[in-house]
């Protein structure tokens, strides 16, 4: 029951956004640059954001080439340069309205590891070049010289070539998402957590949402950016859950890794953490049936194949130890483009991001914050 109060200050808004990940965070962002008067409420139902936001690798990447090619072999080459040209401009977005020292954001570079070398790959790498420069300008990828493989202590009796990309980089997960929780409540945007979104009632006038089972929030418009989760309000999207496993270990002494790394298409990468540590997660194409689920859990079979991974490949010869694992729920179409739409006049969706967050998120809450605009 709620008192006259309450009623009065905190259940009526201009704007709801349901999620505090990315893209909700980065909705609220949108709507209070350019409506600073406007009363913003984002309602989250974690103790800090559910599904991957806070719980990813901090990869400020666009594409590994074997992705690349994928993309270009099932989607087409146009597809696959609109996709990298919206992460490419996602991330230069989020690192204009958040100082890279904000984020911890440091432009270290990525490496794709080849383990099994295509046919004609050097000339593929030159044709993703080529098509990559209506984009940077320059050449994105260089194949790297043998002894690099070395140089960072990989297995170079598995680790055939390395590409590099001198664009991408990483950041601190922490960083980014308190920063723009800093950013959001200095402009006025209030944040609501422990909030269960039951139901959505939609008016003419505005938009009802019942949550925790007893109290009703009013907007005139609401953005629903909660991902994977989408599905338990919008069954009819053709959205599935991908679950993403990590672990971090225990500081390793004379630790050669630094910057990003990818493997096997993108599904396995890796990352140093401050000079002595790294993350490694990935290992979904293993068991999609298994891991196509919003069960924030890691599995035995995930885990135990990121160790091989690590003692075989990356750590090779090296002791080390694990310090934790993690889980975070991504969400994946068909396409593999991100869903941005009215599901009324009232209602806009902002979901879907294909594993890359931290890429598009800025981007796809300025798109959600749009429709609710116009």
């Amino acid at each position: 029951m709620l008192s006259f109060w309450e009623k009065e200050s905190f259940v009526n808004y201009d704007y709801i956004i349901v999620g505090s990940g990315i893209v909700g965070l980065s909705t609220a962002a949108t709507l209070i640059e350019k409506f600073p008067r406007k009363k913003i409420l984002i309602l989250e139902r974690g103790v800090f954001p559910l599904g991957a936001s806070t719980k990813n690798a901090g990869f400020a990447c666009f594409g590994n080439p074997t992705e690349l090619l994928w993309d270009i072999d099932h989607v087409g080459e146009e597809a696959m340069l609109e996709l990298v040209d919206k992460r490419w401009q996602g991330l230069n977005a989020l690192r204009k309205r958040l100082l890279d020292n904000k984020t911890g954001f440091e432009q270290t570079g990525s490496h794709e590891i080849i383990l099994d070398v295509p046919e004609n790959f050097e000339d593929k790498i030159k044709k993703l070049n080529k098509l990559l420069k209506k984009i940077f300008d320059k050449d994105v990828f260089s194949i790297t010289h043998p002894n690099k493989i070395k140089d960072f202590g990989l297995n170079n009796s598995l680790a055939k070539i390395l590409v590099n990309n001198a664009f991408e980089g990483q950041l601190h997960t922490g960083k980014l998402i308190t920063s723009l929780l800093n950013y959001l409540q200095k402009k006025g945007v209030k944040i609501l957590n422990g909030c269960t979104v039951n139901q959505f009632k939609d008016f003419k006038s505005g938009v009802e949402i019942l949550v925790n089972n007893h109290i009703n929030f009013k907007a005139k418009k609401v953005a629903i950016c909660t991902n994977a989760f989408i599905n338990q309000f919008f069954s009819h999207l053709s959205i599935k859950p991908g679950r993403g496993q990590v672990l971090v270990t225990k500081p390793i002494k004379n630790l050669k890794i630094k910057g990003n790394f990818h493997f096997d298409e993108g599904f396995y990468y890796f990352r140093n953490v401050g000079k002595e540590q790294i993350l490694f997660g990935g290992g979904r194409n293993i068991d999609f049936e298994g891991e196509t689920t919003t069960e924030m859990i890691t599995t035995e079979k995930i885990i135990d194949n990121l160790k091989l991974k690590l003692s075989t490949l990356i750590l090779p010869n090296q002791n080390f130890e694990i310090e934790q694992t993690w889980a975070g729920i991504m969400a994946y179409t068909p396409n593999r483009k991100p869903v941005v739409e009215l599901c009324s006049s009232n209602i806009a969706l902002g979901v879907a991001l294909n594993g890359m967050g931290v890429a598009i998120g800025t981007n796809i809450g300025a798109q959600t914050a749009q429709l609710m605009i116009e």
